[in-house]
């Protein structure tokens, strides 16, 4: 079990405990009046943890709390792993930055850019330039976001089941296949976009590794750094401890539980 708790005096790391504990009394009342069903917060410096502390509930139905060791889902914050993941590549002289993905994914030699138009009938051209691995990492090569709701090619993405994830029943590699038949929403290295760059970049560590990602980030990252309860999804013996997602209610400062990332959701692995 690994949970967050203060290991060092504030007052040797250089904090005031009483300033540090305004964090405290600042977001109960986030709690006291709904807007968030729980907290943890922890403070540190040099290595050593000054603050820890949590509040409300990983779950507001059955009114259990938050804790030391309560799991919450990192969402985005796997893309700083990935992006290690691909550096740490890059150091051992395996992937180049400079390296077309088609190298590594022969699907996007062939992608598409959107010039306007409809996601019915998007005028195309074709890339000026390969997209670079480069540009994975800084979300430069072209790609977008289902949820994004800005062009017709948002509206493809949709359309072939990536709105807020992938369909289920798709592995990485087949979703890349599937990004690299939709056109491009720019030239790639011309603009920036928010966009599953980082999904692409991780299929990139897979093929240049010849392990998959998880397997890649235990064997590289997780493991080394002693962060045991970081995954892709939770298994039997830690689902308990796995708060609930939730939203917020339109027009109100409420909470809804959103069910379907609440249970099998995140405890079973992805394909």
């Amino acid at each position: 079990m690994t949970a967050i708790e203060r290991n060092a005096d504030p007052i040797e790391a250089g904090f005031d405990p009483d300033r540090l504990e305004r964090l405290t009394t600042h977001f109960a009342r986030y709690v006291d009046d709904g807007r968030l069903p729980g907290w943890q917060i922890a403070v540190a410096r040099a290595g050593k943890t000054v603050y820890a502390n949590s509040y409300g509930h990983r779950d507001v139905a059955s009114a259990a709390p938050v804790e030391a060791d309560t799991i919450f889902r990192a969402y985005s914050m796997t893309k700083p792993v990935t992006s290690v993941a691909a550096m740490m590549l890059f150091e051992d002289g395996v992937i180049s930055l400079d390296d077309p993905v088609s190298k590594y994914i022969p699907a996007f030699a062939d992608t598409r850019v959107y010039l306007r138009g409809p996601g019915t009938s998007p005028a195309t051209t074709p890339q000026h330039l390969p997209m670079t691995v480069l540009q994975l990492l800084t979300h430069t090569s072209g790609l977008t976001y289902g949820f994004a709701f800005a062009n017709g090619i948002d509206h493809l993405y949709r359309q072939a089941g990536f709105e807020w994830g992938s369909p289920a029943d798709k592995t990485l590699e087949e979703c890349c296949n599937i990004w690299a038949s939709i056109p491009l929403v720019f030239q790639p290295g011309t603009e920036w976009n928010y966009s599953v760059s980082t999904d692409v970049l991780g299929r990139v560590v897979e093929v240049a590794s010849g392990q998959t990602l998880d397997s890649f980030f235990q064997d590289r990252i997780l493991g080394p750094l002693g962060m045991h309860d970081t995954a892709f999804w939770v298994d039997d013996a830690r689902v308990d401890r796995l708060a609930s997602l939730y939203l917020a209610s339109p027009g109100t400062v409420a909470r809804e539980r959103k069910a379907v990332f609440a249970g099998a959701f995140g405890a079973r692995p992805p394909k």
